[in-house]
């Protein structure tokens, strides 16, 4: 018998919404394409999720435990999530939150998306309507977790500096 996946999806603390990620998980596992026990730090989201449990914080020895025990973790572009799946060897799908949609007041996290996935670190989504896509080519992707991690550390570090 397989044991269930674990998947933790997490938007990050931004005082905004990112409820497109949150909608369409929940869409995602109505139409059986996303199965496991799903579990989501929704932060300001007004959207609430039918089909997964969730909270909106968690202390951070919680929020990296999820992360810890998760299989796959999916979340918004942010280099604190990111870098903590990354730090625990764990599949990585990001998402970036845009500003269009009245999710960050800028694009940056597109930017900081891009570099990791260039880096073979993790799976990018563009858009929601590709999360099935990512969720299925997943499986095979085999993340760079190798500890050339200070040059990312790096490109995060200038990432932030150049947003102060």
């Amino acid at each position: 018998m397989t044991a269930k996946q674990s998947i933790f999806v997490s938007v990050g603390t931004h005082p905004q919404q990112f409820n497109r990620l949150l909608e369409k998980i929940d869409d995602l596992i109505a139409d059986k394409t996303l199965a496991g026990d799903v579990f989501a730090q929704t932060g300001a989201s007004t959207y609430r999720p039918k089909h997964f449990s969730h909270v909106a914080y968690m202390e951070l020895a919680e929020f990296e435990q999820r992360i810890a025990n998760a299989d796959l973790v999916i979340s918004h572009g942010g280099e604190g999530n990111i870098g903590l799946a990354l730090k625990h060897r764990k599949k990585c799908i990001a998402i970036p939150r845009l500003a269009r949609f009245g999710e960050h007041t800028n694009d940056h996290q597109t930017e900081l998306v891009k570099a990791a996935a260039d880096a073979d670190k993790i799976v990018a989504v563009w858009a929601e309507k590709d999360l099935a896509k990512a969720i299925k080519s997943v499986k095979s992707f085999k993340p760079d977790f190798s500890t050339g991690n200070e040059r990312i550390i790096g490109l995060l570090e200038s990432f932030v500096k150049m947003l102060k």
